[in-house]
């Protein structure tokens, strides 16, 4: 091959590898050029749906484009989030994550996924506390008085859960390893079955979202003795943390989005910029507040760390407390 024949075959040659590359960027620059279906896992009116909602329509706006939210609940999360890993990695459909993928990768045996494998991370939205309720008939006023209480009536306390391997459940399961106490798990189908029976004193502690305790709480209706975050919750700053009485305890709900795997990285990167200015905007923090988040901005690599962090913590959890599935 002589010289000529050689620079201009080299020359191809770089050009084929770099079209793939180049074709990405395309996509990228062009991207969405349709609508866009976010899933979220869930019943409508819940969490999930609401800030799937909430995303959409911030992104709609800035990307001139439908978000179109579709919900696709089941299986606690499970099939709305095989419906995205299946799907076509091109950014067209996106996922609602909340912190139900790092619990079912213990939870259930035979997932035909694997979520921190199959689920590109994109953005964190919110994060938030669940909140550690007596029925004020519970004597006692702090972590530490219910630990004393808990140990002097072991089996004999109930702790209600929205449900098995729920977050509400394992952080329960949490507490009771590292704090060294024995309650009796009574699951329930929902947040609002077990508050009302937690209001009603047929249970004495819950481990659950604010969004559904917080007036309660203020109206001296429940007892909210502690915050599950590392950080106080600015919407009860009297309130002290769990890990301020049992070091090293934190639990916390999370929200954010997610795409299919090989999802190419611009497109991600669009997203995760977008994400984060709504969390700047003062309408969605004040509806975030509302929901009892605090804004969590990051980058996708963020994102995944808490991601990966989780699903071994749970992990744990839900293997030394032989917890199961409804």
């Amino acid at each position: 091959m002589t010289l000529s024949y050689r620079r201009q075959f080299l020359h191809l040659a770089a050009g084929a590898v770099a079209l793939p590359a180049i074709s990405h960027i395309a996509r990228a620059q062009a991207y969405p050029s349709r609508p866009v279906r976010i899933i979220a896992p869930a019943v409508a009116g819940g969490g999930n749906d609401i800030l799937a909602r909430l995303m959409g329509q911030w992104l709609s706006e800035r990307l001139r484009q439908p978000f179109v939210v579709e919900n696709r609940p089941g299986a606690g999360t499970n099939i709305g989030t095989e419906a995205v890993v299946r799907a076509t990695p091109d950014g067209y459909t996106l996922l609602v994550v909340d912190a139900s993928p790092a619990i079912n990768a213990t939870l259930y045996d035979n997932l035909n996924f694997v979520f921190i494998r199959d689920i590109a991370p994109v953005a964190s939205i919110v994060r938030s506390p669940l909140i550690m309720v007596v029925n004020p008939a519970v004597a006692a006023k702090t972590v530490p008085e219910f630990i004393v209480y808990a140990k002097a009536n072991p089996g004999k306390i109930s702790m209600a859960s929205p449900g098995n391997g729920t977050p509400g459940h394992v952080t329960g399961e949490l507490f009771k390893m590292t704090a060294g106490v024995d309650m009796v798990h009574v699951p329930y189908r929902g947040a609002a079955p077990a508050v009302t029976d937690l209001l009603g004193g047929q249970v004495q502690v819950l481990f659950v979202s604010p969004l559904v305790t917080i007036e309660h709480i203020r109206t001296g209706k429940l007892r909210g003795l502690a915050v599950t975050t590392a950080m106080r919750w600015e919407e009860l700053p009297d309130t002290p943390t769990v890990g301020d009485f049992v070091p090293g305890f934190e639990a916390s709900q999370w929200f954010g989005v997610g795409a299919p795997k090989n999802t190419p990285a611009a497109i991600i990167d669009i997203l995760n910029v977008e994400i984060n200015v709504s969390l700047t905007d003062p309408r969605t923090k004040a509806r975030l507040t509302e929901l009892g988040g605090t804004v969590f901005p990051g980058s996708p690599g963020d994102f995944a760390k808490l991601i990966a962090a989780d699903t071994e913590k749970w992990s744990k959890v839900i293997r030394a407390a032989n917890i199961k599935p409804e």
